[in-house]
């Protein structure tokens, strides 16, 4: 190892410990600090149920522990030392693995403003390849010093929320920047509105916002002026799944909650979300969620009240 492969593993282990410690002293009890918009710093000494909800696009690292990331049937794992990133709207299940009172999880997640990406990459004259927009949308990657040490700052500015205001917008930009010279601008290229994968991005926000109507591929295509083929495998080329496979994945996240939230019975849930037969509803909420859905919501109310 040379010199400077050295420093940079010194200066990452430095800056690590310095997050922990903050984050110790900012959560002594587990909790979630949102000190700035889009910005959440979290601890957790418990397990937690694998809850599955709909995120916008962001950064997340964990400091201490480590966290899976469950979508589209792929698991990503992230660490101390790799971060995932994702850049748009995701059903995503998250699971922290073997916290403890002793090791708890601590970690953080930054969501990604179009508008700031859009004006960090024009500032930076980072060039992107047009040809690149197809890229996955979520990813795990090793974390480099640089965007390490501005992690630190940022958790060290959470300390001081005088300065916060101030600072904390251009801790954050650095850090879109990192990632950018760290490699990500095809996946951050997602959230600008000239990229091909933005029109994807509108898919998603249709689905969402008409997620118990009838899935019609050709409309939608056509609106966003692509073929069906064209919309499907791009679509699946960002997101890991069909169109289809998303608007079922929102439909029975919506479903869980009214169940849990509301008390409706599967019938009525299964029906308010879109789902004509009750039989099928249930087929495919066990297939997401593991169990039929009168079990897998007296298992979340037990872990609840526990």
């Amino acid at each position: 190892m040379n010199q400077e492969a050295i420093r940079n593993a010194g200066r990452v282990e430095t800056a690590r410990e310095e997050i922990v410690e903050r984050m110790s002293r900012l959560l002594p009890e587990d909790g979630r600090i949102d000190f700035v918009p889009g910005l959440l710093l979290i601890k957790s000494s418990v397990p937690s149920e694998p809850v599955q909800s709909l995120f916008q696009p962001s950064f997340c690292f964990v400091a201490q522990g480590r966290k899976r990331a469950s979508v589209g049937g792929e698991v990503f794992l992230y660490d101390p030392f790799h971060y995932l990133i994702f850049t748009v709207d995701l059903p995503v299940a998250f699971e922290i693995e073997a916290p403890s009172k002793e090791l708890p999880y601590l970690g953080m997640s930054l969501n990604l403003d179009s508008a700031l990406v859009a004006s960090v990459i024009v500032e930076s004259g980072i060039r992107i390849k047009k040809g690149d927009a197809s890229v996955k949308a979520m990813n795990v990657s090793a974390i480099d010093a640089d965007l390490l040490d501005a992690v630190a700052r940022l958790v060290r500015i959470a300390e001081t929320p005088a300065e916060s205001k101030v600072l904390a917008p251009l801790v954050i930009k650095e850090i879109i920047y990192r990632l950018l010279a760290g490699g990500q601008g095809a996946r951050l290229a997602h959230l600008l509105t000239a990229s091909d994968t933005r029109r994807i991005s509108k898919a998603i926000g249709r689905l969402r916002e008409h997620f118990n109507e009838p899935l019609k591929i050709e409309d939608i295509a056509r609106e966003l002026g692509m073929s069906v083929s064209g919309f499907h495998h791009h679509f699946k080329s960002v997101t890991a799944m069909s169109p289809l496979q998303f608007q079922k994945q929102i439909r029975l996240q919506e479903a869980r909650r009214l169940m849990l939230g509301e008390d409706l019975d599967a019938a009525s849930a299964g029906f308010r979300v879109g789902y004509e037969d009750p039989a099928y509803f249930s087929r495919d909420y066990k297939k997401i969620f593991g169990a039929p859905p009168q079990r897998d919501i007296a298992r979340l109310r037990s872990s609840l009240s526990a």
